[in-house]
């Protein structure tokens, strides 16, 4: 059955008063396009659900915007890979504070041509490592606080959505259970 089992992250929703969803509704929008076992995990946007044909990003999008009225950018992850992204975590030595350890998942490998990473002296004591699918952030003074430029994630051109570790850790019990 794992082989079956996905993770949906979407992009902004539930961040103050602004882009609002239920989860219920979200709930709802994925058993409306077949998807079965569907679970959210916290407030933000975490959906954990079977498939054995997963709906696109694209079509989730379009659903919850139908059903809701949001704009919502959607990263859909096989099991698989989520743990793996978790697994392979370059910085999960480094950091001492799984809220301040960073997991942005991307929907496709960025043209590395067009992305300008920021010199690593100018971002410390953070840490910025790219890994498969996913960028590691270790931010030892707070994600509010972190020098990295907002426009970089702008820059990968595709779909990105950030989960701290003791969110995607979240995620990952739901995938287990």
């Amino acid at each position: 059955m794992d082989q079956h089992r996905h993770v949906a992250l979407l992009r902004g929703i539930n961040v103050g008063t602004r882009k609002r969803i239920a989860m219920a509704d979200l709930r709802e929008v994925f058993s409306s396009l077949g998807c079965e076992r569907v679970r959210t995990i916290l407030n933000s946007g975490n959906v954990v659900f079977d498939s054995d044909a997963p709906p696109s990003a694209t079509d989730i999008e379009g659903a919850i915007a139908s059903r809701t009225g949001v704009s919502a950018g959607v990263v859909v992850v096989s099991a698989e890979r989520f743990r793996s992204v978790l697994r392979g975590n370059p910085l999960a030595g480094v950091a001492n504070d799984p809220s301040r350890l960073v997991i942005t998942f991307i929907d496709a490998v960025p043209d590395a041509a067009s992305v300008t990473v920021p010199d690593a002296d100018a971002l410390a004591p953070e840490r910025l490592e790219f890994g498969d699918h996913a960028i590691y952030q270790w931010c030892p003074d707070g994600i509010s606080e972190s020098k990295l430029p907002p426009q970089f994630f702008s820059s990968l051109g595709s779909v990105a959505t950030g989960r701290n570790q003791r969110t995607a850790e979240k995620i990952l019990a739901a995938l287990e259970d």
